[in-house]
């Protein structure tokens, strides 16, 4: 069966060009699925006799998110969604508001792309639950799709920050996010959608052989190898010489300054020293870096308090000279926040 709101234009094209469908047609079919979520009725596309649609219905389909919950923080207008697809699990997805320009006004979707988290990352909730399965691209683009037709403004960008580690779903994540940013499909620019990775290096390198033309972030947490295996496991598998090697391929291919995420966990990675090892570790490489609160409902791990934070900021300035910015990490109270996903809404 072939899901409407799960390939490329081109790809339906390709797969239905027997049946007798254009590219024009692909175009109106994938338009349709992705931004009403329903089957073409019969008269609405031009040109297109209802026969031929009634016989399309026999090869190609429409799915659906069924979606669970859906909860708003009533701190800072953050909302999240829970969402079933196709199988048992369960994932969540957030709509980030970008209010502070009132003549427009509009909304970021963070996606999940997997169900649960191979990696382990000792800080996030995600990386807890273990492993579960690979989302679809489908399942992907229904997230936003359904989020927008919930949103009373437009959602004009994507990140791939939600559960799961993208780049161990490539294929998919790549076929969801030009699904996105096709006019006939999301029209959400290609610049505007951001896929995260933990530092998966075979990743990166494909990223970059192929042009990609989507926003690249690395988290890396730290810049000394033996804390960054202690806290992101994927270390072991990539260790942090081979991703900077993969990392300055993708600057030397794009020329696009690098961003790197660095989740801040008080007493951790916060010190004169973390700031020099970073200096050394991206030394003529322009990037810019992310500064996130950690979020760990356990309690095991805390943010910096405001003075160790500006001390830290201050030691960047010092030693790395490269842009920083502190990234607003959002919902906390429903448990939406960066490294809280966990598939599931937080007991009320």
């Amino acid at each position: 069966m072939i899901f409407l709101n799960g390939q490329t234009s081109g790809e339906l094209h390709a797969a239905l060009a027997s049946a007798g469908v254009s590219l024009r047609l692909a175009r109106q079919l994938l338009r349709t699925a992705v931004r009403t979520g329903a089957w073409p009725a019969p008269g609405a596309l031009s040109e297109v006799s209802p026969r031929l649609l009634e016989r399309l219905r026999d090869v190609a389909a429409v799915p659906r998110l069924t979606r669970l919950e859906r909860v708003e923080s009533a701190e800072d207008g953050f909302v999240k969604y829970l969402f079933r697809g196709d199988g048992p699990e369960t994932f969540e997805a957030v709509r980030i508001p970008l209010l502070h320009r009132p003549e427009d006004p509009k909304y970021v979707v963070c996606v999940s792309s997997q169900a649960g988290c191979a990696l382990g990352c000792v800080f996030c909730a995600t990386g807890r639950l273990g492993f579960r399965r690979d989302l679809a691209a489908w399942e992907m683009v229904e997230q936003v799709a359904q989020i927008q037709a919930d949103s009373p403004h437009p959602v004009r960008g994507v990140v791939f920050m939600g559960m799961g580690e993208p780049l161990l779903n490539y294929d998919a994540v790549i076929r969801a996010a030009r699904i996105l940013s096709e006019p006939c499909g999301m029209a959400i620019a290609g610049k505007a959608i951001s896929i995260s990775t933990a530092g998966i290096v075979p990743g990166i390198r494909r990223f970059t052989a192929e042009k990609q033309p989507f926003r690249l972030v690395v988290s890396l947490t730290a810049a000394d190898p033996v804390l960054r295996r202690r806290l992101m496991p994927v270390e072991a598998a990539h260790p942090t010489a081979e991703l900077m090697a993969a990392v300055r391929e993708y600057h030397a291919a794009t020329g696009l300054r690098v961003t790197f995420a660095w989740i801040l966990i008080a007493g951790v990675n916060t010190r004169e020293d973390d700031a020099r090892q970073l200096a050394a570790l991206t030394r003529d490489l322009p990037i810019t870096l992310d500064l996130i609160d950690v979020n760990d409902p356990t309690g095991r791990f805390q943010p910096p308090s405001r003075a160790e934070l500006d001390a830290f900021r201050d030691a960047l300035t010092a030693h790395v000279g490269m842009p920083v910015a502190r990234r607003y990490s959002g919902g906390k109270d429903i448990h939406a926040a960066c490294g809280m996903l966990a598939g599931r809404l937080p007991p009320a």
